[in-house]
């Protein structure tokens, strides 16, 4: 059985509503011209300063990324002004540390001195800010559920947390080189900076479905799962002074590391956003019922998706993660008791059906690439393309898993019920890959450990 099939009149309705009809882009006008432009001035300065850091391959993606990033900003034209805002405010930064001396100069002391850094604009600084307001987004979007001003508010603080975020992984980026040219690399190489990828990566997907299908009712759902990864990092980094830069392993010091890991994380932050949007599948459909049996293995489920994060996060009982666990739990009860009043402010079940789906498909499409290179990053660092090592068992699990989903969808007709609680399995099998496997596992990897 193929997806094709007809669709409600409440999903005509919302993507008439959204402004952003299947396909319809409209065309390239002035403003992606001077977009390209800009990319390309950047680009072409950054490889006449710095080409001596950079080898052919760096500078092969340096030179890509310029038409990919212009086509994405035609695609989606809030995600050109993030990345301007955020470029600016990076510049911002990196002109306070160098305190006069250029762009190619800076102290990193001045991180501590100069108020802009100290309190908005060093990546740490930037980093708390995007922790805080992804944390009140997900309290306005909950809120937003009676309130649609609240709802509204929610959607500003989560994009202002995705510019705070994008712009603290800049400036680490520089900060990084501050310290010594042996320290910088790409932020993507430890749990700190991959917790802060994924955290913008999941946001983004969900704002780009909150508009393409006109509706913040999700908010409250998606918000959860970045809401987890911000408690993680926050703990992470008082607790073990994550936040601090340090040298790569010379396992990662290869380019392969600077498209495998997005691409990895793209993967993560959909099949994370599909689990959440099976979750608000399951309320609605139980909006209605009076039994409770029904809801008892939903909210185990989701009892076991409160409780891995207090797994991974310490080997001992940990009064951090016991009250994580117990407020987690509580939220999730707490859902399930007003299914009812919630449902009521959903999509239809057919527009919650397609998000979950188009999410699996994109992360399932990433993930693939990203499983291919990472087999040849491994060819090129340890001499063959795979060993089964843990961490790359489990990611043959986690895309044997959603190549299943997809598979039974597209031949099978899998819909409704079913196809979510998989989604919220696929998002406990998931954890374990990103985290579980670094607590409890070695192996080649093992220098993302806790």
């Amino acid at each position: 059985m193929s997806d094709a099939h007809t669709h409600s009149p409440a999903w005509e309705a919302a993507m008439a509503a959204s402004g952003d009809g299947r396909g319809e882009r409209g065309r390239p006008d002035w403003t992606d011209l001077l977009f390209l432009i800009v990319l390309s001035a950047g680009a072409a300065y950054a490889l006449s300063a710095f080409s001596q850091y950079m080898d052919i391959y760096e500078k092969a993606i340096l030179v890509c990324a310029v038409p990919a990033t212009v086509w994405l900003g035609w695609l989606w034209r809030p995600l050109r002004t993030l990345l301007i805002a955020s470029g600016l405010s990076a510049l911002l930064a990196i002109w306070l540390y160098s305190a006069g001396q250029g762009l190619d100069q800076g102290d990193i002391t001045r991180g501590e001195s100069v108020f802009l850094l100290k309190y908005l604009f060093s990546s740490q600084s930037a980093i708390l800010w995007m922790c805080a307001l992804f944390v009140l987004a997900t309290i306005s979007y909950w809120v937003g559920i009676i309130s649609q001003t609240a709802a509204w508010l929610g959607t500003a603080l989560t994009w202002g947390a995705v510019y705070a975020g994008t712009t603290g992984l800049l400036v680490r980026w520089r900060e990084g080189h501050l310290l010594g040219p042996d320290i910088g690399h790409i932020p993507v190489s430890n749990l700190y900076e991959v917790f802060v990828l994924f955290a913008l990566i999941t946001a983004l997907f969900y704002l780009y479905y909150e508009r393409r299908y006109a509706t913040r009712a999700l908010g409250g759902f998606v918000l959860l799962v970045v809401t987890s990864a911000v408690i993680f990092l926050l703990w992470y980094t008082f607790t073990r002074n994550a936040f601090e830069i340090q040298p790569l392993v010379p396992a990662l010091k290869s380019w392969w590391m600077k498209i495998h890991v997005p691409a990895n994380f793209i993967g993560y932050g959909t099949f994370s956003l599909a689990a959440m949007v099976g979750f608000a599948y399951l309320i609605k459909e139980h909006g209605e019922t009076k039994s409770r049996r029904k809801l008892i293995p939903l909210f185990l489920l989701g009892a076991i998706l409160c409780a891995e994060p207090f797994m991974f996060g310490s080997r001992e009982l940990s009064p951090t993660w016991m009250l994580y666990f117990g407020i987690g739990a509580l939220i999730v009860g707490t859902i399930l008791a007003l299914r009812a009043p919630i449902a009521k402010r959903l999509p239809s079940l057919e527009i919650l059906d397609d998000i979950m789906y188009r999410a699996i498909a994109v992360g399932f499409a990433f993930f693939t690439v990203a499983t291919i290179l990472g087999a040849l990053w491994a060819a090129d660092a340890w001499g063959a393309y795979w060993q089964w090592d843990p961490k790359e068992t489990w990611a043959l699990i986690v895309w044997l898993n959603y190549a299943a989903w997809l598979h039974m969808r597209l031949m099978k007709g899998l819909r409704g019920t079913m196809a979510a609680y998989w989604a919220l399995v696929g998002l406990v099998i998931t954890s374990f890959a990103f985290l579980g496997v670094n607590m409890f596992l070695s192996g080649l990897h093992s220098y993302g450990e806790l």
